[in-house]
């Protein structure tokens, strides 16, 4: 079964995301998608001749996994899945909770707690949730998964309150945007039509650091729109 990409999180509701990865082929055919768009690859010597790449069929009764492949380089000849190099890899969570986790993780925008995903994705404990949250948001901080964003965007700057909580006895996390500030400063991109947010945490707010954050995170063919400051 061949499932199109969620692409907008706008539209993704807890309903669609159980649809598209009802079963573990299914997830595992999507991250295929995703992961490998113009054919498999195999992630020890990074061969993409299709003809040297071998689909082994499953066989519960030989231990054959579903999703198995082998690459036929002569120097390679290693078996791989498409879960290996990722944070899915050796896990024993059922891949279509890796993706239902994910999904729900980055579009929920008032964020989500580890106890919610651990009743609802009905997990054995609330230790493996947390684990699966925090290589979740890990990963996403890799700029490998993070695409550029496209069409009309703003971007803004705004100033933060820095200091732990109270009950915390800890030292400040990020020093203030100057001396004697409690406030360091927090700069977002925002994509108006699919409500995307790419936010990043400044040291100082300057034209250089803004032209390096924007053309980071920004596509060249997109609108970027902004206030009148003479930073921008």
């Amino acid at each position: 079964m061949k499932n199109e990409l969620l692409e907008k999180p706008g539209e993704v509701t807890l309903d669609k995301i159980n649809t598209y990865f009802n079963t573990d082929e299914a997830a595992r055919e999507y991250l295929e998608r995703i992961l490998w768009p113009n054919g498999t690859v195999c992630p020890h010597c990074k061969n993409n001749d299709q003809k040297k790449i071998w689909k082994i069929k499953p066989n519960p009764t030989k231990k054959i996994r579903a999703g198995l492949y082998r690459c036929a380089e002569p120097k390679c000849n290693k078996e791989f899945t498409c879960t290996v190099g990722t944070i899915f890899e050796d896990s024993h969570i059922p891949l279509r909770k890796w993706l239902v986790a994910w999904y729900l993780i980055s579009t929920a925008k008032k964020g989500i707690s580890a106890l919610w995903i651990q009743e609802n994705l009905g997990l054995g404990s609330y230790r493996t949730a947390w684990m699966m949250m925090h290589k979740i948001r890990h990963a996403l901080k890799d700029r490998a998964v993070s695409e550029q964003m496209k069409g009309t965007l703003e971007c803004d700057e705004t100033y933060v309150n820095a200091l732990p909580r109270k009950a915390e006895n800890q030292e400040r996390p990020v020093r203030g945007f100057r001396a004697g500030s409690e406030k360091v400063p927090v700069v977002a991109l925002v994509d108006r039509e699919a409500g995307k947010v790419r936010a990043e945490v400044m040291p100082t707010v300057t034209q250089k650091n803004l032209r390096l954050f924007i053309g980071i995170n920004a596509d060249p063919n997109s609108t970027v729109n902004t206030d009148q400051s003479m930073l921008y």
